[in-house]
């Protein structure tokens, strides 16, 4: 079978490997689709993701949709479309457990945090537990259904904005309009918010947004962004001058949620407002749940799948990557196995 690896730094390898056999409690998968997300992105292009190094050959990917090849207790049958929650929980924190996901010693399929690597999806098969498979309502695509993982992130974003309780408000704004922040846009629209505002400074993100259902949007650098207007604002972009103007932005006693993972260094930004509108700043890290929603929510919207924008074949991989990193002409790019 065909597995794409990462060798290094702008060194990704179509090669040739043996099928892998399920064992006890696991599941072969024809893997059908691949998105590209943005830590797959730093590590072919920089040979690391944070901290996380390459330091073996590496197969990115964890956004995916399937059919089950072989399930050796019969439980799942073969040609059953799913897709797959990346995530096996570490050591249970009794204090965090409604959050596995904030576990010590987890892992992630296409996660070069440990060593060995948790090798991804990006391959013609793929073996995964069972407990991680999410099958297909009829009607949805094995295209659209590799938006489940990253439309999870999403909606955990909005779990962490209302606090649990679902109430989102009438109003929300989303700066940075990439994969992720469209899916959020896309979340708000399902969920009936009311109002729902985007800030880039890609005209063409903008233009997407609105296609997704965004009631206003503004160019950053051109436009006047509102001030104290959302009691929500969801920072999608990881940039620092963002997350000032999400702060600005927010409305007294309002939410900002980060959902953009920043670097992990020192960095400028003016948290004066956060104080004297009492507005609390939230992060927001992968999903629980969420996935199983995300899924429902893809059935009954066939529109968020505007949200991608390309689909490569594994052979041209090098250019999906480079397709995917340009956030002026791209959505979410999709690799097709």
């Amino acid at each position: 079978m065909r597995r794409l690896f990462i060798h290094g730094a702008e060194d990704m390898r179509l090669e040739e490997v043996a099928v892998p056999r399920p064992g006890e409690g696991e599941v072969l998968l024809r893997v059908r689709y691949v998105g590209i997300c943005g830590s797959d992105l730093h590590y072919y292009f920089h040979g690391r993701n944070g901290e996380n190094l390459v330091r073996e050959p590496f197969t990115p990917g964890h956004e995916l949709s399937a059919v089950v090849e072989a399930d050796p207790s019969g439980e799942w049958a073969a040609g059953t479309p799913v897709t797959v929650h990346p995530a096996r929980y570490g050591t249970p924190v009794e204090r965090l457990a409604d959050q596995p996901h904030l576990w010590p010693g987890g892992d992630y399929l296409g996660s070069a945090a440990n060593l060995p690597h948790r090798q991804g999806a990006a391959a013609e098969y793929l073996v995964v537990e069972k407990h991680m498979l999410r099958g297909l309502p009829s009607g949805l695509s094995l295209r659209d259904a590799a938006l489940a993982e990253p439309l999870g992130v999403a909606l955990h974003a909005l779990t962490v904005a209302a606090d649990g309780r679902g109430d989102l408000g009438d109003r929300a704004l989303v700066l940075g309009a990439g994969p992720i922040g469209l899916l959020v846009v896309a979340a708000l629209v399902a969920r009936g918010v009311e109002h729902v505002a985007v800030g880039d400074v890609q005209e063409a993100a903008l233009t997407r947004a609105r296609a997704l259902g965004a009631h206003e949007t503004f160019l950053v650098g051109t436009d006047d962004v509102p001030t104290a207007a959302y009691p929500v604002v969801f920072e999608c972009s990881a940039a620092p001058a963002a997350l000032t103007q999400a702060i600005a932005s927010a409305a007294p006693a309002g939410v900002v949620v980060q959902v953009g993972m920043l670097a992990d260094t020192e960095i400028g930004v003016n948290l004066a407002p956060l104080v004297s509108k009492e507005v609390q700043l939230r992060g927001t890290f992968r999903f629980f749940t969420e996935i199983d929603e995300a899924v429902d929510m893809l059935a009954a919207n066939p529109s968020i799948s505007q949200v991608v924008t390309h689909v490569f074949p594994p052979t041209e991989a090098v250019t999906a990557f480079e397709t995917a990193r340009d956030s002026a002409s791209s959505g979410k790019v999709l690799l097709e196995f």
